[in-house]
């Protein structure tokens, strides 16, 4: 049976009323541009590379080829499915098709709950970043929680505008931060060129050995978050079997190597010397690489971030916003959410829920700490915030990773046993389970400090609650293992 053939007759094509996105609005080039948006190298890279050195050592390099390798795995989960059945629902679908309704409903919620804690991250660094750039500046002193309202509803009000158009958006931003972090990247290694070593690159440079890569591995995965973002868009990409697939490997490998080049520059910068990365009095090490090699450019690496954070928040609420648009279109949440706009064909609601509940987040967030009397404590700084709703939010999504990598083989052996393959479809899924297990335990390991303690006992009672959840909505619809994955992007 080849890619672009029907579905086989068990599955149960979508319904004749559903409402669909805009079909055909985006090419191959649009979702990988969308898919790196998402993963935003600038704003994943400055703001996580010195706590990943911390862990990990000058070698830090090594952690994140590490990470591309697992998100290789993950990645041909993806592919897989996208190809056999492409749907905006992502994992969702993925993992409802393949385990019934219950299991839907489940992933739907723990999918749902860790985009939108995760999202938060981004909605609070945003602000952050840009109080920072203005009082460097201008030494203006704007609240960041000001700035991180606005810089939110500008990127709403642009995926509500289409998805053509915000696509494209985040890809020239993306086009802008990549040019600068590559021309600091190079700057600073022709600087540095008489003494350049391969030290990074020597596992015996890593702190604590194996442990302290580990360690470090949990970052370097958060580093590539978004590399998912084209299965969410396929019902809107042409040719989705084919197209998503190849964004997934495209985005993941280039990411890849620009990672190790920026990690290499920024450690070459530093004298390959991890007391000066990891001072507490240097915001972000990149930037600080930046002044030193190009300092008339440093301006532009600033900008870099803000436009990386831009191009986050626009590409991920637009692909987020989707997996739960999906799930209340196919009655896995409320059905509200599953509402598209009748002439620019986006999921409106979705996208107002998805960003409300995240800005919910931070709100709630500030007013414990200042409850807490914590109002003129370091504690209120959104970094201090990005690192712990990133870390609760990368907990609930690599459970679902989990449960996708799980799911591959029996979806192929259920529904497509003629395409069967040991190698695609059990022995990489199982090494995705492995490479997924090893970030797992370093982020609910006991002995953690507050909040990051509480953290594994919170997405436990997550997954519990969402798991009753989906068995009492299963029970009350029976017709729910049915529509579940029930919408094909192609069809």
């Amino acid at each position: 049976m080849s890619e672009a053939s029907a579905v086989p007759f068990s599955e149960t094509k979508a319904p004749e009323s559903a409402d669909r996105l805009h079909r055909g609005a985006l090419r191959l080039i649009d979702i990988s541009a969308s898919t790196m948006a998402n993963i935003g190298p600038a704003y994943s890279f400055y703001f996580g590379f010195a706590f990943l050195v911390a862990t990990a050592g000058v070698a830090a390099p090594l952690t994140i080829i590490v990470a591309a390798i697992a998100i290789a795995f993950l990645g041909n989960t993806l592919s897989q499915f996208s190809r056999a059945h492409p749907s905006t629902g992502g994992f969702i679908s993925f993992v409802g098709k393949t385990f019934g309704g219950t299991s839907g409903v489940t992933t739907a919620i723990l999918c749902g709950a860790g985009y939108i804690i995760a999202i938060s991250s981004v909605l609070a660094i945003s602000g952050g970043f840009l109080a920072t750039t203005l009082q460097y500046y201008f030494k203006w002193n704007v609240p960041w929680i000001i700035l991180s309202v606005l810089l939110t509803g500008g990127a709403v009000l642009m995926t509500v505008r289409g998805v053509a158009v915000s696509t494209k958006l985040a890809g020239f931003f993306f086009a802008f931060e990549m040019l600068v972090l590559v021309v600091v990247s190079v700057a600073a290694l022709i600087k540095h060129g008489g003494h350049l070593s391969v030290v990074p690159f020597e596992p015996s440079h890593i702190t604590n050995g194996a442990k302290g890569l580990a360690a470090g591995f949990p970052l370097a995965i958060y580093l590539f978050i978004g590399w998912e973002n084209s299965a969410a868009l396929a019902e809107e990409t042409g040719n989705p079997r084919r197209n998503v697939p190849r964004a997934v490997f495209l985005s993941t490998a280039l990411m890849g190597v620009s990672y190790v080049l920026f990690a290499y520059a920024t450690v070459t910068g530093f004298g390959y010397s991890e007391t000066a990365l990891t001072n507490p009095s240097i915001y972000v090490p990149f930037i600080t690489v930046a002044h030193t090699v190009l300092a008339s450019f440093a301006v532009f690496a600033y900008l870099a971030g803000l436009t990386s954070t831009l191009g986050v928040l626009i590409s991920a609420i637009n692909s987020q916003a989707r997996l739960i648009f999906n799930a209340g279109r196919e009655g896995l949440l409320p059905a509200f959410i599953g509402k598209v706009h009748p002439t620019r064909r986006t999921p409106v609601n979705a996208l107002y829920t998805f960003t409300g509940i995240a800005g919910g987040i931070i709100l709630v967030w500030a007013l414990l700490h200042l409850l807490g009397g914590h109002k003129n404590s370091g504690s209120m700084n959104p970094l201090n915030f990005f690192f712990e709703s990133s870390t609760m939010g990368t907990i609930l999504v690599l459970v679902v990773y989990f449960l996708a990598n799980l799911a591959l083989p029996f979806y192929y052996r259920r529904y497509r046993p003629a395409e069967f393959n040991v190698i695609k479809h059990v022995v990489l899924p199982v090494l995705g389970m492995v490479a997924i297990g090893v970030p797992m335990y370093y982020l609910v390991k006991p002995g953690q400090a507050a909040p990051y303690d509480w953290f594994p006992y919170a997405a436990l009672g997550i997954v519990v609650l969402a798991a009753i959840w989906g068995l009492i909505l299963n029970a009350r619809d029976p017709g729910l293992k049915d529509r579940v994955g029930s919408i094909i992007a192609d069809e």
